[in-house]
């Protein structure tokens, strides 16, 4: 009899300790899952984009007038230094004559001919002219031996004065009329003149040299080969690389939260961050169409730097920068990393962690950035949260920090 309950305490013992095992390894185990703790630490929030450094004041020199662009020896590059009034940065001369065509050809060539025959006939009347003066020059004289007689009257003396007197004049317009004529057909026979038969004019007192308005540093060069060019078109830009500042065309949505003098942080250049500050926001904005094409408003911010030149020497025109305008800061802020929230309906939540148990907290954020945002209510310092909830964490459940490696 004893034998008997020896085995069945055996049996009760070792079925005890099998549903105890099987009991501890279908009890649900705490979720390891990262934690962070709810504080006041120091806060921004900014404008992040991308910009351009550009010089302040650059001058662009163009062709005053319709002619060729030559090349300059030596030739300039982007970079070389030119002093105000003295360095020459183009040197432009007359474009060569155009081609004709057989039309334009015929009616040049008739208009030759017709300025020759208009010389010849002029001539001819000059020498009409001068026949007619030469006689009445000699009418004069005689005249005037016989008027000493009294052998003609004063009338008639007067009236081959007269005669002289108009001949004189006659002449001199015909002689000024043949000089028109003959400047009608050099004008006509230029007109002739095809490119190939134009002399290249290599004197200097032909061109133009055009001389750098300031001194600085050549930035860009529009027109580097000889070409041909019409007034106004743009040659070569000048400016003072030193004289730097940055100009982002953030959204507009953006820029209203801007005001002039907020301060900047400058990076992503390949130096060490740089300290700068808003000068302008324009009033006007204007359409920009983006990468995915887009349509977006844009309007254009300029900055200045505030750290001394050395630590942004480097930099150059037109190189890329990232801009991080602050539009509000704070040193002491309740603070929570934005991966610690997620929506339920239409109110922010956290899971709270309190006695190793996950409680779904609904709070209300302020101010956020990229990593933390201002927690109003809901929250106080102290309490700890879990950052980046998985499906797996839901209200009520057991969990564990995650040991950070």
């Amino acid at each position: 009899m004893r034998r008997i309950w020896v085995k069945r305490a055996w049996v009760v013992l070792i079925t005890g300790l099998a549903i105890a095992g099987i009991t501890w390894f279908a009890w649900p185990q705490p979720i390891p899952v990262d934690i962070a703790t709810v504080g006041a630490r120091a806060m921004e929030v900014t404008i992040d984009d991308e910009a351009k450094t550009r010089v302040r004041h650059i001058y662009t020199v163009s062709a005053p007038i319709a002619g060729r662009v030559l090349r300059i020896s030596p030739p300039r590059h982007i970079g070389d230094e030119v002093t105000a009034n003295e360095t020459i940065v183009a040197v432009m001369q007359p474009p060569a004559p155009s081609f004709l065509d057989i039309r334009s050809r015929s009616e040049l060539e008739a208009a030759v001919a017709a300025a020759e025959a208009g010389v010849k006939l002029v001539e001819a009347e000059v020498r009409r002219l001068e026949a007619a003066l030469e006689f009445a020059r000699s009418e004069l004289k005689r005249a005037q031996a016989l008027s000493r007689t009294e052998t003609i009257s004063t009338r008639a003396l007067e009236k081959a004065r007269l005669d002289v007197d108009i001949n004189e004049a006659a002449l001199a317009s015909a002689k000024a009329q043949l000089e028109v004529r003959r400047h009608d057909l050099h004008n006509a026979k230029a007109r002739l003149i095809e490119p190939s038969e134009a002399n290249p004019q290599t004197n200097a007192k032909c061109c133009i040299e055009l001389r750098a308005p300031v001194a600085g540093r050549v930035l860009k060069i529009n027109q580097e080969s000889e070409a041909v060019v019409q007034a106004g078109a743009p040659l070569i830009e000048i400016g003072n690389p030193v004289d730097l500042e940055v100009v982002a065309e953030l959204l507009s949505t953006d820029a209203v939260q801007i005001k002039p003098g907020s301060p900047v942080r400058i990076d992503g250049w390949g130096g060490s961050p740089i300290r700068a500050r808003v000068t302008r926001v324009d009033p006007a904005g204007f359409l920009k169409v983006s990468a995915l094409g887009i349509e977006e408003q844009r309007v254009r911010t300029t900055i200045d730097f505030v750290d001394p030149p050395d630590s942004w020497a480097r930099l150059g025109h037109d190189y890329r920068v990232i801009v991080h305008i602050t539009v509000w800061s704070a040193e002491k802020a309740l603070a929570v990393p934005v991966s610690a929230f997620f929506r339920k309906g239409a109110d922010w939540a956290v899971f709270r962690v309190k006695s190793g148990r996950t409680h779904t907290t609904i709070v209300k954020i302020g101010r956020r950035n990229s990593q933390l945002a201002e927690v109003l209510s809901g929250l106080s310092a102290g309490d700890r949260v879990v950052l980046h909830p998985s499906d797996r964490v839901r209200d009520g459940v057991a969990v564990s920090e995650r040991e950070s490696r």
